[in-house]
Order: C-alpha cells, then sequence, then structure tokens
C-alpha cells in the first residue's frame, strides 16, 4: 500500500497499521502469558493518533515504506500504550477500565501488567534499532527523549507529585502537560523529519504544528472528561476533579478552556499554512477537535 499526500486515508493506515501489530506482537512468543498481556492491550482499539500522524507526515513528503514506516509508527503506539498500561496501576491513576474493559492488571494481575509495560517499551526500541537505516540511532534517541525523564515519563511524575495540590498558574499546568502528553505527540513530527532528511525550516514548522496539536489535544481531553460525567449521590463529578488532578477547565474553567482549544488549533493551522510542500494528509486530524470548538 503508498499513499500521497492528497490521498492519505487514517482510516485506511489505521487498518494497515492495526494489521501489523497483530501481525508483529504474535511473533513475541518466548513467554506466552506475557505475550497475551502485551497484546490485551496493544490490540484493544484505540484513534491511533500518533503513529497515524506519523504516516501522515511521511505520505506529504514521499510514498509510505510499510517494512519501515510501520515499524517507525508502530514504535510510537508500543511506548502509548506502554505508558497507558502503567498510567492505570494502582500507584498511579488506579483505574478498573480502559477502553470499555478491564485495564490491563485487572486482567493479568499488576506484576505482569508491569512486565507487558515493560515489554512493549523495549520493544519499540528493538523495532527501530532494527531498522537498515543511517537514521535508526537518532530515531531512537527522539523517541527516547519523547518518551523518558526529559519528555512524557518526567510529565507523569509531576502529574503524580502534584496530584491533589493545585498548580499556581496555567503556565504550570501547560508544563506538565507539554510533558506528559505534547511530547509523545510531538514526536511522530521530529521522527518523519529525521526519517526523511527534511530541511530546518520544515522540520521547524512540523514540530510547531505537532506542539499545538498536542496542547489542543490535552485540553479537549480535559474537556472530554467534564461532559463523559457519572452520576455519584445525585451530582455530577468526573474521575479528573475527584482525583484533583490539574486541567486546562480547573485554571480557565469550561468557557475559557473551549476558547484556548479554539486558539490552539487556529495555531496548528497557521503552522501547517507555513509548510512549504502539499501537507493536506495533516489538516484531517484537526477535525478531532470539531465536536469542542464553540
Amino acid at each position: 500500500m503508498t499513499a500521497s499526500a492528497a490521498a492519505f486515508s487514517a482510516a485506511d493506515w489505521r487498518e494497515t497499521l492495526n494489521t501489523y501489530l497483530r501481525d508483529e506482537i504474535g511473533k513475541v512468543d518466548q513467554q506466552p502469558q506475557l505475550q497475551a498481556s502485551m497484546a490485551y492491550s496493544l490490540l484493544a482499539g484505540g484513534k491511533r493518533i500518533r503513529p497515524l500522524l506519523y504516516l501522515a507526515t511521511v505520505a506529504a513528503y514521499q510514498e509510505i515504506v510499510p517494512e519501515v514506516d510501520l515499524a517507525i509508527a508502530g514504535s510510537i503506539e508500543l511506548v502509548h500504550t506502554y505508558s497507558l498500561i502503567h498510567d492505570d496501576l494502582p500507584a498511579m491513576d488506579n483505574d478498573d477500565y480502559r477502553r470499555g474493559r478491564p485495564t490491563n492488571h485487572r486482567q493479568f494481575g499488576e506484576a505482569m501488567a508491569i512486565l507487558a509495560g515493560d515489554g512493549l517499551l523495549t520493544l519499540a526500541f528493538q523495532w527501530l534499532g532494527r531498522l537498515s537505516l543511517p537514521q535508526a540511532g537518532q530515531l531512537c534517541g527522539i523517541l527516547a527523549t519523547a518518551s523518558g525523564p526529559q519528555g512524557m515519563v518526567a510529565g507523569q511524575a509531576i502529574d503524580i507529585h502534584q496530584t491533589g495540590t493545585s498548580l499556581d498558574s496555567l503556565a504550570a499546568v501547560a508544563q506538565l502537560d507539554a510533558l506528559k502528553t505534547g511530547a509523545l505527540l510531538t514526536a511522530p513530527f521530529q521522527l518523519a523529519a529525521c526519517r526523511l532528511n527534511l530541511s530546518l525550516p520544515t522540520s521547524a514548522s512540523l514540530v510547531d504544528f505537532g506542539h499545538h496539536f498536542g496542547v489542543a489535544f490535552q485540553i479537549f481531553d480535559d474537556l472530554q472528561d467534564i461532559h463523559s460525567t457519572a452520576a455519584k449521590m445525585g451530582k455530577a463529578v468526573h474521575k479528573d476533579q475527584e482525583e484533583g488532578k490539574n486541567t486546562y477547565p480547573a485554571q480557565l474553567g469550561v468557557v475559557g478552556a473551549q476558547q484556548a482549544l479554539a486558539a490552539q488549533v487556529a495555531a496548528a493551522q497557521t503552522a501547517l499554512a507555513a509548510l512549504p510542500e502539499n501537507w493536506q494528509g495533516l489538516q484531517q486530524f484537526l477535525r478531532y477537535f470539531d465536536g469542542e470548538i464553540k
């Protein structure tokens, strides 16, 4: 399957990616229970936004090479899935359900869930490291920086430390989210820029788009958390507020958060317009936020 900038279909490539993930995780056969636990979360569905952002960026510049680009895209999803498994653990967010079914630790036990997350994380770098590309080492470094103690893990640490304690400014919330959520949403563009040897101006515009998309994604997620409320003692409550999480609505109110979301989407569109090539394939991802922008 190949794609061009004008023809990139997120739905089609999501199906192709899911097939790739299912086939590749099936090759992890050293320990059946570990493989089952890893596959349980990896193949549980999901939007696959992070790997699709990578694939759409590559498709805007050249044809997708499945044996290379699906491995890179898949590595991003492996890291994302590992983070969800560990986020759900009792020591972290203590969630019982993910995507409509029991979380990994509820299905396989805490120890196996931890190992499944560890397995997915390290498998991501195995996939990148085996690529016959001169940039393979750089790709590993980009993903490690985005997902490790200078990126996503740092954000998770701040989140745990500050849960129940209100951050004193919107800038502090933005810093938290830029690390916990934004780093792994910017990584697809950094990886694509490295893979394609893009010019510095083009790379900078792509990363700028990724930054604004990541902020918008987090604000949207915060607002969705409010809307997906559950009745409790006759009152509408939502999990993040119950647990004292630091969110955009907590800082700005719902209307203010909706306005901030619209501003971030507009900034992402501006970044996209600055790109010199034909990047319409990325425009479709901004429609993700249509239900929330007023």
